[in-house]
């Protein structure tokens, strides 16, 4: 492959002849659109969780066929000779531990090794950063918006981030993650030659949202129907789906996120309705194959009406702070981090989190300001990073090592440039 990539060296070299003012950006002493030693991995293989006695089949689609997507081209846009791309309107982050990690913004890709102090600028190029994945401190893989919701350009770096490399397309949007160097999963997708190709999983009727395959065997889904949702498992590569859990409801899913992070482990995120800037959401979670789900929080709003699975004004709801949901992140089948959103207020950004497992759910007092998309990240119940973002001002980085009781300001990134006339 060609490296389209320049190297670390050469971005700093010219950064420091060009722009010395970008190398003393960092703010603070001292977080995640998604840690201590290295567990970035979220998904990794595992046994296959435990079915629920009561469970029954579910049909698979019908249109569970292999496919494959063209990899994607060699080259790409290099780097310009002129001044440095800005690091402004941060889309995607990625902890490798709790110092290091990488971001991505609008034609930008950086690492940090200094707990987001300081960053690196390492690629310069077309395109938006929709998603990071790292294995470890070498291996990583980014993913790019386009046009087309059904290419997602991939470059994979082995070496820290020194170089990078078009490795393929994803052929859709959904949670990406590395299970080895060759093998990972998006949606109900899958590749076993490091994103050169993808084939298409099963998934199950009335589908909503995406499904979520940990390997190529196990895998979670969210189903509708007349007045209820169902949470699906499979644990044959999708031939058989069980029912986990029905709840009744009338509402309309709108969204869905499904994380799991161990064996038996399963968080599901529901989105309802929405108005007046709110949205009504709720969080599940097993950790038994489904034979048991805990309500970890159920948000029911003015504007968008009662969470999914639960009446209007019903009593005693485990509730996050914030009127809409933020980001979701899992770091073990104990802890779960999710921030809170308030489209309204001067300041939108909350966070809450469980270190139980869901039992208990903790609401963090601090509160941000930024109206974009938060990102998240954590490395176990301690050690989290939380950049808050907006579309017309910086977006700023955040770092709690006591589990969201303080934060500190990491690293201020630059404000969006106004868009020429």
């Amino acid at each position: 492959m060609t490296p389209i990539f320049r190297s670390k060296w050469l971005q700093s070299a010219r950064m420091l002849l060009l722009l010395p003012p970008l190398l003393l950006t960092a703010c603070g002493g001292g977080p995640a659109k998604s840690g201590t030693a290295t567990p970035t991995a979220t998904a990794s293989s595992s046994a296959m969780p435990t079915e629920s006695a009561e469970a029954t089949p579910v049909p698979s689609a019908p249109d569970a066929s292999p496919s494959e997507t063209p990899p994607a081209s060699e080259t790409a846009s290099p780097p310009s000779a002129g001044e440095p791309t800005p690091m402004a309107q941060v889309t995607a982050l990625r902890l490798i531990d709790f110092q290091s990690g990488w971001a991505g913004g609008i034609g930008w890709i950086a690492r940090t090794d200094d707990g987001g102090k300081s960053w690196q600028l390492q690629y310069e190029g077309d395109g938006e950063a929709h998603q990071l994945f790292a294995l470890n401190g070498q291996q990583a893989w980014a993913t790019l918006n386009t046009d087309d919701p059904k290419r997602y350009p991939l470059l994979r770096t082995s070496d820290g981030g020194e170089h990078w490399e078009a490795a393929g397309d994803v052929p859709n949007g959904g949670f990406l993650h590395f299970v080895s160097d060759r093998e990972a999963f998006s949606a109900h997708t899958r590749t076993t030659d490091g994103g050169k190709t993808w084939t298409s999983l099963p998934v199950p009727d009335g589908i909503v949202g995406d499904a979520y395959y940990r390997d190529s065997r196990s895998g979670w889904a969210v189903t509708q129907s007349k007045g209820q949702f169902h949470f699906v498992h499979t644990s044959d590569g999708g031939k058989t789906w069980i029912k986990t859990m029905t709840r009744a409801w009338d509402g309309e899913i709108t969204g869905t996120t499904i994380r799991s992070t161990g064996k038996n482990d399963a968080w599901i995120q529901l989105n309802g309705g929405h108005g007046m800037t709110q949205q009504s959401y709720s969080l599940f979670h097993t950790s038994d194959g489904g034979q048991k789900w805990k309500t970890v929080v159920a948000n029911g709003t003015a504007g968008g009406g009662p969470a999914p699975g639960f009446k209007a004004n019903e009593k005693d709801l485990p509730t996050n702070a914030g009127n809409s949901p933020g980001t979701l992140y899992v770091a073990s089948p104990s802890v779960a981090f999710l921030s809170g959103q308030c489209q309204a207020c001067d300041k939108s950004n909350t966070m809450g989190h469980t270190t139980d497992g869901g039992g208990t759910w903790i609401n963090g007092k601090d509160e941000f300001a930024g109206y974009g998309t938060p990102l998240v990240a954590a490395v176990d119940a301690k050690h989290v990073w939380w950049i808050v973002t907006d579309a017309a001002e910086a977006s700023v980085m955040y770092a709690s090592s006591d589990g969201g009781a303080h934060w500190t300001k990491a690293h201020t990134f630059e404000k969006p440039r106004p868009a020429e006339k």
